[in-house]
């Protein structure tokens, strides 16, 4: 069974990101519809056209300084707000090997290793992701389960267990994917071939 999605992992899409006028476009756009302003509103609070409203928010036309501080005044807000996005910095994490950072969680056991590969603090997604690599040795034991919010993604690497998720209990093996809400009890409940490694991914909204 296929699945159409929405969105286009290989579109290009930097090259308009860093226009400025784009950049604005969203702003005066995400401020309107926060305010609960339609396009026709805005127009009459301003003296904007309706057409002209619309360049800028599609970031069609590069508006003067009147008139984003019209726009800044019908909408409160202050003037560089309509900047936030352009100046904002897109950052990455390169994290090489054997350079994560071993971390203690709640509920870790001997022999249970956790490597955070990397980690982005607050940024435009909204989103924040930990993505770890485990290791399960022939030390290991299994252990109550974890319980926390966010979705999680596992991707098992080698050897083998049996993850519990809520009341069902699945078989990983190498290539295995498991997605779910982190909000349910779960962990590796029976490690069937060590030593075991898998990548844990974890993300849930920022705040």
């Amino acid at each position: 069974m296929s699945t159409r999605l929405t969105q286009d992992p290989h579109s290009i899409r930097s090259s308009r990101e860093k226009v400025l006028e784009v950049a604005i476009g969203r702003e005066v756009r995400a401020f309107r519809k926060a305010h609960g302003t339609t396009v026709a509103e805005l127009s009459e609070l301003t003296g904007l056209s309706i057409g002209m409203l619309s360049k800028i928010e599609n970031g069609n036309t590069s508006p003067s300084l009147s008139t984003l501080q019209t726009l800044a005044n019908a909408l409160s807000v202050p003037l560089t707000s309509f900047f936030r996005q352009y100046e904002e910095r897109r950052e990455a994490v390169h994290t090489k090997s054997g350079d994560g950072v071993e971390i203690e969680r709640d509920g870790t056991r001997a022999g249970h290793q956790y490597n955070l590969l990397g980690h982005l603090g607050s940024n435009s997604s909204g989103v924040m992701v930990e993505p770890y690599l485990i290791e399960l040795t022939t030390e290991s034991d299994t252990f109550e389960t974890f319980q926390h919010g966010g979705i999680e993604t596992i991707y098992m690497l080698e050897g083998a267990v049996d993850y519990r998720h809520g009341s069902e209990v699945y078989p990983l093996r190498p290539g295995d994917t498991l997605f779910f809400d982190a909000d349910a009890p779960h962990g590796p409940e029976n490690l069937v071939q060590l030593p075991a490694k898998y990548l844990s991914i974890i993300s849930y909204p920022q705040g």
